[in-house]
């Protein structure tokens, strides 16, 4: 088993030794570079925790009793804990076997395409988690848009009025019908067409993850159990807050920058992960 999968490997083409802590600075990148990729890799997981503006539309499904709290409480805890425990074993293991060379796409980025069947599983289990979460997070820009238009134009038939096909099994508005394809496709059609990956998930990631997912949700805590200003608690919390706060601010820097450096080899429809 051992001796098959090291020949497969060199068939794939090694990436050479490396270390814990990634080739010699200088070698293959600077200091600065390293600082940015860093800072880079950040934003990319800051952009999975950045789900709380889709939290309250998820508590709204759950039945109960229990409450929806607990239930909510209960997820949270197992989605992050799920989610750290597969970043820390993707970037901690990826990192000590491919050290800067550490590729974006973990599954073909460094050559690994054998056995094939696997490399398809691993993408239809992509593709099914994408297409169930981009409805998700879509909602609240789907509810937004309608909410504007419905108070825009309130007699327009194309806009407020419900059809019933099929014996009223389910409703269809045609405003509805069309804005939402039209915005899939263009999102679809700008996701594609943008070569480096791994720089806008992380700018995305960075934007969204400390007003979001730290500082409202944050604020929100401390006024609903009114907790005193200058409380050891508050203290702890307002230091949380601006530690992301810096980070995002550095990842944000950091991605652009990336962007930047990518836009120089800019090939429209060709992925730079």
């Amino acid at each position: 088993m051992c001796l098959h999968v090291r020949s497969n490997w060199q068939l794939a083409g090694p990436t050479g030794k490396t270390t814990i802590g990634g080739t010699q600075i200088g070698v293959d990148v600077t200091s600065a570079q390293k600082i940015w990729l860093t800072l880079q890799a950040l934003g990319n997981i800051a952009f999975a925790y950045s789900y709380s503006m889709v939290l309250i539309e998820i508590q709204d499904t759950v039945k109960a009793p229990p409450a929806e709290n607990k239930t909510m409480r209960k997820a949270n805890l197992m989605g992050v804990s799920t989610t750290t425990a597969f970043y820390m074993l993707c970037g901690c293991l990826g990192y000590s076997a491919f050290g800067n060379d550490a590729p974006g796409n973990m599954l073909t980025g460094f050559g690994f395409y054998e056995p094939y069947w696997l490399i398809d599983f691993a993408n239809v289990c992509i593709v099914v988690h994408l297409v169930g979460a981009y409805q998700v997070y879509c909602q609240p820009i789907y509810a937004a848009v309608e909410s504007w238009a419905a108070g825009r134009w309130p007699n327009s038939e194309f806009v407020v009025r419900q059809y019933h096909p099929f014996s009223g099994k389910f409703s269809l508005n045609m405003f509805r019908l069309v804005w939402r394809t039209a915005f899939v496709i263009v999102s679809t059609v700008l996701a594609i067409s943008l070569p480096f990956f791994n720089d806008i998930l992380g700018l995305l990631g960075a934007l969204g993850f400390w007003p979001l997912t730290v500082y409202f949700p944050v604020e929100m805590y401390i006024s609903q159990s009114k907790m005193k200003k200058y409380s050891r608690k508050w203290v702890a919390l307002q230091t949380l807050s601006f530690a992301c706060f810096v980070v995002t601010v550095a990842v944000t820097v950091a991605s652009i920058q990336g962007i930047t450096q990518s836009l120089k080899n800019y090939v429209p429809f060709k992925t730079k992960l």
